[in-house]
């Protein structure tokens, strides 16, 4: 789709399905780009992406005329979200949002004057998104993290902000933020459901989507049900060695 669909889909809140990358394999990523998903997110922060993977990966999800090209960049910073958006990124998402001026910083970020700071040089993204100001501003997707304690106390805060188009649920962190000893600590499980129905509903009251990064198809769509817009699923490293575990159990009998 184009990104000017796909932003029009998250904010009319419609059901949208994702995929996480963090390694620095286009090929690869051009084959997941193939699959049906409607985006595929290159993870900049904690993946193993530096600007060159981050640039030919989009290419990759460009040439297979399906997803969205979605970054999750390193930091809130105006000069890394103009870095992705530059190379054609349809959309960022942002992580450690705490306030709602982190938020407005975000969305300020990415939006061209007299409304936002970007700074203009499309020097990839002008053959889909742009190169007119105004319609790279409607076209861009801003999602903002949702994951420490302080970005969960303000959230209703946060998703009222002008401009940001969603608010994205951090798993782990989110889970450490409510008193979690790991990502995977289950004696928060209530801490952390309450913490997802609070982000969800804040989302829902101010019209933005909601998203989340799940670890499998299953609980994606569990997340869905329970009234998130966006899910992602879990991440080709992972997967891949999960799949190459269980065709070893399977060769050994």
């Amino acid at each position: 789709m184009s990104a000017q669909e796909f932003a029009a889909r998250v904010r009319n809140r419609e059901r949208i399905l994702g995929y996480w990358s963090v390694i620095d394999s286009p090929v690869s990523t051009e084959w997941l780009a193939h699959v049906g998903w409607d985006y595929i997110a290159l993870d900049l922060q904690h993946g193993l992406i530096g600007y060159s993977g981050m640039l030919a990966g989009i290419t990759a999800i460009d040439a297979a005329h399906g997803p969205a090209a979605l970054v999750r960049v390193e930091a809130n910073n105006a000069t890394v979200i103009g870095r992705a958006l530059d190379a054609g990124a349809a959309g960022v998402i942002v992580p450690l949002v705490d306030t709602a001026a982190d938020a407005a910083a975000a969305v300020s970020a990415a939006t061209y004057p007299p409304a936002g700071i970007r700074s203009y040089g499309p020097m990839r993204s002008q053959l889909r998104i742009g190169p007119d100001p105004a319609a790279a501003n409607r076209d861009t997707v801003v999602l903002a993290m949702i994951e420490t304690p302080q970005g969960l106390a303000n959230v209703e805060e946060i998703c009222a902000v002008p401009g940001l188009d969603g608010v994205y649920v951090g798993p782990s962190d989110l889970r450490l933020a409510v008193g979690g000893s790991s990502p995977a600590d289950r004696s928060v499980d209530a801490e952390f459901d309450a913490a997802l129905v609070r982000v969800q509903k804040a989302a829902a009251a101010a019209g933005i989507t909601a998203g989340i990064h799940t670890a499998s198809g299953s609980i994606a769509a569990q997340r869905l049900s329970e009234g998130f817009t966006l899910a992602t699923v879990a991440s080709d490293l992972t997967h891949l060695k999960a799949v190459s575990a269980e065709h070893l159990a399977a060769a050994q009998g």
